[in-house]
Parts: structure tokens; sequence; C-alpha cells
């Protein structure tokens, strides 16, 4: 019987720590919660394997903007977070371009989870995409590589914006190599600089 009562005892006390284990900490956590930081984080998921430099080569029907907000040459806070670092930072203009803007969701070739709502696809980037501006719901195929396994991936149309898109020039604001070619951001993800 004694035995009995020391097995016993031992299970209790594992059970007991396996249970403090569990244990978040959630109700003792002073540090409080950073909802910009998990937002932003929610923004760029799915944006670590982004090319974020390009060679700048553009579409060959892609028409540039006759009379853009932000000329080439010149400069503009980015008011957008598609990937770490990107919001805040200064921003060259290398093209400006008049065009739909796609915010699509598509599974990469390449296999892994569907990347959601990512931001931006050209009209000029999508295979056998007409004339006309597609709507939400449609299906398409891409043919942009701004992400492994986005080439040739089949995507759906989140939401659409005749805008004027902008490749541009800028170093993270988390430090590292500077980004040359970016594509895409909107003529409302830009501010003028100060």
């Amino acid at each position: 019987m004694p035995k009995n009562k020391w097995v016993m005892g031992m299970l209790s006390l594992v059970a007991a720590f396996t249970l403090s284990a569990c244990n978040t900490g959630s109700e003792t956590s002073e540090a409080p919660v950073d909802n910009a930081a998990e937002e932003n984080m929610s923004q760029e998921s799915g944006h670590e394997n982004m090319d974020h430099s390009s060679s700048g080569e553009v579409p060959a029907d892609l028409q540039e903007a006759e009379n853009p907000a932000y000329p080439v040459g010149s400069q503009a806070i980015i008011e957008t977070g598609h990937m770490d670092g990107m919001k805040g930072a200064e921003a060259t203009i290398a093209g400006a371009y008049d065009t739909t803007a796609y915010a699509v969701t598509y599974t990469p070739t390449t296999g892994g989870e569907p990347v959601e709502n990512h931001k931006w696809v050209i009209h000029e980037e999508l295979e056998n995409s007409g004339d006309q501006p597609l709507k939400p719901g449609d299906e398409v195929t891409l043919a942009a590589d701004h992400m492994e396994g986005m080439d040739g991936a089949t995507a759906t149309i989140d939401s659409t914006e005749n805008t004027t898109v902008y490749m541009i020039d800028f170093t993270p604001t988390t430090g590292g190599e500077p980004v040359i070619n970016h594509k895409w951001v909107t003529e409302s993800e830009l501010s003028p600089k100060q």
C-alpha cells in the first residue's frame, strides 16, 4: 500500500508541474500589449520571401504616368507596411505608372500556405488580362515574381485600385541593405516629404 501512495504522490507532482508549465503567465505579465506592432505583423504576413529589390524592368505595355504626384527622382515618405522596415522610410521615386493595381490572394507554386491580400500586382503583370480592369472575385494567373512561387500561380482578386503606382528605392527603417526598384506602392501609400 505505501508504494501506491508514493506513485500517486509522484503522479500528482508531475501533473502539477505540467499544468504550471502550460501557464502562459498572461495573468502576471506586466508588459503592455503593442497592438500597432501586432497589426503591422499581420500586414506583413506572407511577405518574408518577397524580393525587396528588382531589376527595374517593367512590362512593355505599362504606361508612364504623365503628371504623377511624385515625379521620378523626387522623395516621399512611405505610409504602408507591406514588409518590415518599410513604413516611415524615405523613398526616392524610381518610376511612376498609370494602371490598375490589384490586391490578390494566391497559393505559391512552390507550395505552402496561401498568401492573402498581397499588395500589389498590376494589370500588366497578369496573364491574358485583356484591356479592361478586372473585378474582385475574378480568378487570374500571375506573371509577376515579387515573391518566390508567385509567377504562374492562380490568384483571386481581392480588391482593385485605378491609380498611379510607384517603383521606389528606400533604406528600411530597421537597417540593412537599401531596397532598389521595389514594386509597387500606390499614390495613397505615400506622403510628401516634410
